[in-house]
């Protein structure tokens, strides 16, 4: 029972990445999917969260209007579609699942004791 965050790379500023989140051993229908990112010396924060039902969306502010979180629940995945990426981006980014709504969770927090099934995570890294 896992999720398996994939698609980091190098950009440069202003570059697009697409994170998937792909689960295995579950189904994702039940869950509310977030997106957390860890940069080097600071804590995990929320970046983005998808719930199930409705697919209700939620964003920390430092990302709105360029981040952009979406789940097919068909292939088992969720995605984030990063856009105008800054150095302040890279980081290490992680997809966990919790209940079945992101609003009541602990996201975006920087503890998230109700998020389960961690990957090893996706390195994201913004330089010129």
């Amino acid at each position: 029972v896992q999720l398996q965050a994939s698609g980091g790379g190098s950009v440069q500023p202003g570059g697009s990445l697409r994170l998937s989140c792909a689960a295995s051993g579950f189904t994702l229908d039940n869950h509310a999917i977030g997106w957390f990112r860890q940069a080097p010396g600071k804590e995990r924060k929320g970046v983005s969260c998808i719930s199930s039902g409705d697919g209700s969306t939620y964003y920390a502010d430092s990302v709105k209007g360029r981040f952009t979180i979406s789940r097919d629940n068909a292939k088992n995945t969720v995605y984030l579609q990063m856009n105008s990426l800054k150095p302040e981006d890279t980081a290490l980014y992680y997809c966990a699942r919790t209940g079945p709504l992101c609003r009541g969770s602990s996201w975006p927090g920087t503890h998230h004791p109700d998020f389960g099934s961690w990957g090893q995570g996706t390195l994201v890294t913004v330089s010129s």
